[in-house]
């Protein structure tokens, strides 16, 4: 620096000092004096009108003055969405919050000899003592779980919730909870008396040092003079300095105004992130309570429905109506069902057969004295089919797979198209995926049976509720189904069900797949053109196609899929949404339109659907709500405003409910029933055509947990399928399925003749031959 440049600032005022605070808690004194009679006097002393500290009263403020020898006691401390809340000993000590384990093997003792001169909090928390009065454990603690540095911390309570608040220190939260409003108080008043204790500097005297600073010039002065410079010279070069250092000292200043600002932003950030934090746990908590709510109502609602008179059948289940707008809101269906004290079964759960038998092979009927006899014996007739309840044990350990390897490559590409390894898949091809809808074809039995006794009204209730199960089994299943080859077939002849199925593989591009069922005074066929996408992170599938469902009497459904997406591919959990409008149309006088919910990221009751029954002159009889993951539920009438307003729901009558879970769980989250459509049961495979996909070797590899010679057969069959373009170029025709007028593929017929008669000489073999040692036992 220039010799000449010789200023040094002098502040006209200093900034009041803190008093030091002490390191180590003090006895606790008797007479220590609360925060609210702790003073710090200013007084103004000296000509210079420096400020400075008056002489304080002989008090050595301590921390553990405000809090004795330490605050203890029982806080319940929020671990996890799996754990939630866990107690936990808490001790609040020289300005520290330590927290300790009081279970398991790792937990402290706590008695009166440990806890001596420490101000315990609680009741559970003296009791807590109390029964470990005759401890002869060590006075010593173990190391604690965790710390909290109430120096660096915030505090704040709970507005939902009067027993819980959180403490903050920017790497850290604890979200805490008292058993009683009085111990937060106290907890609260003690957390907060000794974090006033610590020094705060406030914005004003962040400013103070740059407020009123005086330029000194006196060295630069006697040097000039030294120099010989002239007096004129001398002022001038100080009124330079002087300019200059102000420009300075404006910069300065602003630097400040920008730092406190800044400060203040991340305070406000702070705050709103603890509260974002608090809903969240506010949320999941009552998530968990409605779940112990539902599952209470579902219990009584068993109960009470086998008693309901048989007059009470007639009446219909209530729902809200969601139209197509988007300024529509869905109200919230658990609890609009749970303003019910009952609801009336109406024999929607009767599903009397292998699937709905419990786990000692006895029959399952719910509220059957509350059906219709002619209904009733529709369902109950069926035989008694034993089938496999767990898929084969894994002959190998599952390998894992790089999801980036496969995203990054295939972005925007149809995703027929992709050639996945068989981890992706479940052992199930998309033919059999079809059959899977036809989980609870017994709606369809008692639509038909609704309609012979002239209750259109009941019949497309039920067709409805059949139109929405077929979504249940697609909870939790992200795996792909085995892509059918050309020509490739599936049968499921389920006499204990009541239908005979039939689904084919007729077009390759664009991949079409097409199915026939027959049941009791039924016939259902369509086929579905699937256009999917990869997104990056999700995998969207749009549905192409018409449903048609007919009635031996004549009346015709019709009806499109909704959308389907799975989200989440690349970070985070798995999971599969349907979402849209699905209308049901018919050749009779009523109609039906259902709305499926898309869910949000912070839905708490997802999978919501809600629908209308409407005759021809578009009058509202009756309105539908549930969840189609769950179960379904009619009320007569148009209750689609009412929403939550509407209080009595005495009249809500069960459509459809979701099967039970199998005993034994598969890693693809089968159902019972997706559990026997690969299964070969003894003299099934000699009367199967070469097409069946239950003979497609490296969809049986994959569920014998056979992954190498999985992959080896899926590769190799792909490469035999390149060559389906050509043929279905060359005028290749699909054997069961030919084209209406409409363009709609329907059964052909001769299938279950050829297979009475085992005449399949129509039939090429296009999955090559499979070994009988591939074909497992287990599970049986």
């Amino acid at each position: 620096m220039h010799p000449f440049c010789c200023v040094s600032a002098v502040s006209d005022n200093s900034s009041p000092a803190m008093p030091p605070l002490p390191a180590a808690a003090a006895a606790r004194s008797d007479s220590a004096p609360r925060p609210s009679q702790l003073h710090l006097c200013l007084s103004n002393g000296g000509e210079s009108g420096r400020t400075s500290l008056a002489p304080a009263p002989a008090v050595d403020v301590r921390i553990n003055d405000l809090v004795g020898n330490g605050i203890s006691g029982i806080l319940h401390k929020w671990v996890n969405y799996g754990k939630g809340w866990r107690p936990r000993w808490f001790v609040l000590q020289d300005g520290v919050l330590s927290y300790y384990k009081i279970h398991g093997p790792d937990k402290i003792v706590v008695n009166s000899e440990t806890e001596k001169g420490s101000k315990v909090i609680g009741d559970e928390s003296a009791r807590m003592i109390s029964r470990n009065r005759n401890s002869t454990h060590v006075n010593h603690r173990r190391k604690p779980v965790g710390e909290i540095h109430l120096k660096v911390s915030t505090i704040r309570e709970s507005r939902s919730d009067d027993k819980r608040f959180s403490i903050f220190t920017g790497t850290k939260r604890l979200h805490l909870r008292a058993d009683t409003r009085e111990d937060r108080v106290a907890w609260m008043e003690a957390l907060q008396a000794v974090k006033d204790m610590f020094p705060r500097i406030s914005n004003s005297e962040l400013m103070a040092p740059v407020d009123n600073v005086a330029i000194s010039t006196e060295k630069l002065r006697h040097r000039l003079v030294e120099e010989g410079v002239s007096e004129a010279a001398i002022q001038d070069s100080e009124q330079i300095m002087r300019n200059e250092y102000a420009a300075l000292q404006n910069q300065l200043l602003l630097l400040k105004q920008k730092q406190v600002t800044l400060i203040d932003t991340l305070r406000q950030l702070e705050t709103e992130k603890v509260d974002l934090e608090n809903t969240v746990v506010d949320e999941s908590q009552r998530q968990l309570n409605d779940q112990e709510a539902s599952s209470r109502l579902r219990q009584e609602k068993s109960s009470a429905s086998a008693s309901e008179s048989e007059d009470d059948n007639e009446r219909n289940d209530a729902v809200e109506e969601e139209t197509d707008e988007d300024d529509t809101a869905f109200f919230d269906t658990r609890d609009f069902l749970s303003s019910s004290n009952s609801f009336k079964s109406n024999g929607s759960d009767i599903r009397v057969s292998s699937f709905s038998s419990d786990d000692d092979g006895l029959y399952t009927v719910e509220s059957e004295e509350d059906v219709d006899p002619s209904i009733r014996s529709v369902v109950t007739n069926y035989p008694y089919v034993k089938r496999r309840r767990k898929l084969p044990n894994p002959v190998e350990k599952e390998k894992g797979v790089s999801l980036w390897s496969m995203i990054k490559d295939n972005i925007g590409k149809d995703l027929t198209k992709v050639c996945l390894p068989v981890y992706f898949n479940e052992p199930l091809s998309s033919l059999q995926k079809c059959c899977e809808e036809m989980e609870y074809s017994y709606l369809l039995d008692r639509a038909y049976e609704w309609g012979r006794r002239g209750n259109s009204l009941m019949r497309i209730l039920n067709v409805a509720a059949f139109a929405i199960s077929a979504y249940a089994s697609t909870e939790g299943r992200i795996c792909k189904p085995f892509n059918p080859l050309l020509g490739e077939t599936y049968e499921a002849d389920f006499p204990d069900k009541g239908f005979r199925f039939l689904s084919e593989k007729v077009s390759h591009h664009p991949m079409i797949v097409a199915c026939h069922c027959e049941g009791t005074g039924w016939k259902f066929w369509g086929d579905s053109n699937l256009k999917s996408k990869f997104w990056g992170r999700s995998i969207q599938l749009d549905p192409v196609g018409i449903l048609t469902l007919e009635f031996d009497d004549g009346e015709v459904c019709q009806w499109s899929k909704v959308t389907t997406s799975i989200y989440n591919l690349i970070l985070g959990k798995l999971y599969c949404d349907h979402y849209g409008t699905m209308r049901i149309q018919g050749n009779q006088d009523y109609s039906c339109k259902l709305k499926f919910k898309e869910q949000s990221i912070i839905d708490r009751n997802p999978h919501q659907v809600h629908g209308i029954v409407q005759d021809r002159n578009g009058k509202i009889l009756s309105t539908l709500l549930g969840k189609w993951d769950d179960s379904m539920y009619y009320i007569n009438g148009d209750y689609s405003g009412k929403g939550k307003g509407y209080e009595s729901m005495s009249d809500a009558h069960l459509l459809w409910k979701r099967s039970k879970p199998p005993k034994f769980p598969t890693r693809y989250n089968f159902t019972r029933f997706a559990i026997t459509l690969n299964e070969l049961t003894p003299g099934l495979k000699e009367k199967l055509p070469p097409t069946d996909s239950r003979l497609r070797p490296d969809q049986r590899h994959l569920e014998n947990g056979e992954y190498d010679m999985a992959n080896s057969e899926k590769l190799r069959l792909e490469q035999r399928q390149r060559q389906a373009r050509k043929m279905q170029e060359s005028g290749w025709e699909p054997r069961w399925f030919g084209r209406d007028k409409s363009g709609t593929y329907r059964y052909l017929g001769g299938y279950w003749e050829a297979r009475k008669q085992g005449n399949w000489n129509s039939c090429p073999d296009i999955f090559g031959h499979i070994h009988s040692d591939h074909i497992s036992d287990e599970g049986q």
